[in-house]
């Protein structure tokens, strides 16, 4: 395997007297999807704005490419390569989906002194990125709003893998999505993996992550119970990591079995 595109070593986070992480360690390699697992409150969203750039870390080192980095705000992030689709997706629903698209990146198009925002050019390009998504579009001047939620999920991949990401953090896609729309999701991060993408997917889901992970990550109260790869662990012994093992051992038989 080549070496990582990004590393995240022994990385700590304290909020004054909480410790949120303790000493969590993750490497992401091109071209896979690396799941990052846990239950509310293992420390998984504070892990990735931490990666991303939104939280600095209390202690721990961030290797972007080999390099160190020093991430101040989460544009360093996104212009050293990593973005991050958020659960929002930080779009406006009457707006076009073009519009959309290239939100704070338009395409400018110049007559004489003035400057002027390219529709035509947008629209080619939105048009042809989504398609290669496997998403068709009814006319790129569709609100976003009349989307469902697995396409749009969808224009936000295809937005930061058009803009140049190396490594794409996806935050809880699939967690508000029925089955069809999950698919379609899921599908969607299989072909940005191929096209050499690093995928970092966060979910609490063993089935989606079994899906289309590569390799498997599980946060628990801050800590990580190490890395393993598609192959080497169950989903059975994924979700116990998650659930901590022998509290829901515990917790199992006193129920009498039913967890």
């Amino acid at each position: 395997m080549s070496s990582p595109i990004l590393q995240m070593k022994d990385i700590e986070k304290h909020f004054g007297p909480v410790i949120a992480l303790a000493g969590v360690s993750v490497d992401v390699h091109q071209g896979e999807c690396h799941c990052l697992l846990g239950d509310n409150g293992a420390g998984k969203s504070t892990f990735i704005k931490t990666m991303s750039g939104v939280h600095k870390a209390t202690k721990g080192e961030i290797l972007f490419e080999g390099k160190p980095m020093n991430f101040q705000r989460p544009r360093d992030a996104i212009s050293a390569g990593i973005a991050t689709v958020y659960q929002d997706l930080a779009m406006i629903p009457l707006m076009s989906v073009s519009r959309n698209f290239f939100m704070g990146n338009e395409p400018i198009r110049n007559i004489g002194p003035l400057k002027f925002f390219d529709h035509k050019r947008a629209n080619e390009i939105t048009m042809s990125e989504m398609s290669k998504m496997g998403i068709n579009l009814r006319g790129p001047d569709q609100a976003v709003g009349t989307l469902s939620g697995g396409e749009r999920q969808t224009v936000a991949i295809a937005r930061a893998v058009y803009f140049g990401a190396k490594v794409l953090i996806l935050d809880e896609p699939t967690s508000a999505l029925g089955v069809r729309q999950t698919s379609n999701v899921l599908a969607t991060i299989n072909m940005v993996r191929k096209l050499g993408v690093a995928v970092v997917f966060i979910t609490h889901n063993v089935r989606h992550a079994m899906a289309v992970g590569d390799r498997f990550t599980v946060l628990n109260r801050g800590k990580t119970f190490g890395t393993a790869s598609r192959g080497d662990v169950s989903p059975e012994e994924l979700q116990d990591m998650m659930a901590g093992g022998q509290e829901l051992a515990t917790l199992e038989g006193s129920l009498g079995g039913t967890v």
